[in-house]
């Protein structure tokens, strides 16, 4: 697997500048490409959204304030769950792009879009498409970095986050980075990179800065350090009061602590206002490990249901049922059709964990090989990794791993600030 040449020269360059005294007080940041002053904390992402729908309804041609309403609206998407906001968003590009196929600014944050939404290939079609016409932008190589990254295509991922980090070191360059340095099974670097990302972050921009500090929680907890992990999801919860990630955030660290009962309050709460499958399912693992058999069942249903339906991934529901001993051949059926276009180490490791527990130890291995093709120290793949290589141990049963499913909610690695993540 390919390393991160200029990312590492990056890193090294901006640590050195890391350590000196800023020169100068911290700028409020510049908003997505140059539309007015705009903060994203919950208050203003909910007056802008109104605002610019105004405007829009007004002016379906003003471009500027379609593209600020976009760029609201996958925030939202971020902090609600509300999947039906990146669709809205998707609208009102396309709008706007009928008018004139090529308006750079409105092209771009639609990738941004389709990537929020998991529509990988669409995502890298609408990239290379803005590459083409400004090569020179590094936040359109992001976006192709990130598009590689989840269809499994590292080199290639690597190779745009190169590019990116050599015209522009910045938080966003940072930030994937850290992610690539954690595929790669650097935790300590990737703990580092991530560090300098919140750093390097306006505190005009809580929504992003919570969601650097949650980076940094899980990070932390991957590691062990679970007390770390939970001073940065409470700096992520003091930046964005009750960002998603924070949240479940706190929740694992309470679960890390042994404590079920507050692990599971903070998640019944979130699903009060934004419902996810990912959380309905950790609520289920809540519920069975303090012994509620069939009230977990009954939320396992419903992250299943809403895996097929309200917020389809077929990867994602291949992994639940896989990693829950579920209909294993449909899991194999639905994450081999996945793997076509998402052939990502954890769509790998989902196949590997349902071949091993229907007894086609080859498949599994085979499937297995992807799974560690990065050298992640993911814990579930190392897990699952140590069982498959012991074929007697067949009738073991791992707990699904959450932190994954909590860490990932839209809309992913995609950065719409500053043309960004």
């Amino acid at each position: 697997m390919r390393r991160l040449v200029v990312l590492a020269i990056v890193v090294a360059i901006a640590t050195a500048a890391c350590s000196r005294p800023a020169s100068s007080p911290t700028r409020s940041v510049t908003p997505l490409l140059g539309t007015d002053h705009l903060t994203t904390s919950r208050g203003e992402l909910e007056r802008t959204i109104a605002m610019m729908r105004e405007k829009v309804a007004k002016a379906p041609n003003d471009v500027a304030a379609a593209v600020t309403l976009a760029d609201a609206l996958l925030r939202q998407t971020r902090v609600s769950g509300n999947a039906g906001l990146a669709r809205e968003a998707e609208g009102v590009l396309l709008d706007v792009l009928t008018r004139d196929r090529d308006r750079y600014d409105a092209r771009r944050m639609l990738a941004a879009t389709y990537l929020s939404q998991h529509r990988f290939a669409d995502a890298l079609r609408e990239a290379e498409r803005c590459q083409t016409m400004r090569a020179d932008d590094p936040w359109i190589w992001g976006v192709i970095g990130d598009a590689h990254i989840e269809r499994g295509e590292y080199d290639a991922a690597f190779d745009a986050f190169d590019r990116m980090a050599a015209i522009k070191p910045a938080a966003a360059a940072y930030a994937r980075v850290s992610y690539a340095r954690e595929l790669q099974g650097d935790l300590p670097g990737a703990l580092r990179t991530m560090r300098m990302a919140a750093e390097a972050t306006s505190a005009h921009d809580p929504e992003s800065l919570a969601w650097h500090h949650a980076q940094l929680g899980h990070l932390h907890l991957e590691i062990g350090q679970v007390a770390d992990a939970r001073r940065e999801f409470l700096a992520a919860a003091h930046a964005f009061p009750e960002h998603p990630f924070a949240r479940a955030g706190l929740a694992r660290v309470a679960e890390a602590g042994g404590d079920l009962r507050t692990a599971l309050d903070i998640v019944m709460t979130m699903l009060e206002t934004s419902p996810t499958p990912a959380d309905l399912a950790y609520s289920g693992d809540l519920m069975a490990k303090l012994g509620q058999a069939d009230a977990a069942e009954r939320q396992y249903r419903l992250a299943e249901a809403a895996w097929r339906t309200d917020a389809p991934e077929p990867s994602r529901l291949a992994r639940f049922l896989a990693e829950h001993g579920r209909r294993l051949d449909e899991a194999i059926a639905i994450g081999e059709r996945a793997r076509i276009d998402r052939n990502d180490i954890f769509t790998a490791d989902s196949l590997a964990w349902a071949y091993f527990q229907i007894g086609q130890i080859d498949k599994a291995k085979m499937m297995m090989a992807l799974a560690l093709r990065t050298g992640t120290r993911d814990r579930a793949i190392r897990a699952h990794a140590a069982a498959i290589s012991q074929p007697a141990e067949r009738s073991v049963r791992l707990p699904w791993a959450p932190e994954r499913e909590a860490r990932r909610r839209q809309p992913d690695r995609i950065d719409t600030q500053q043309a960004r993540r």
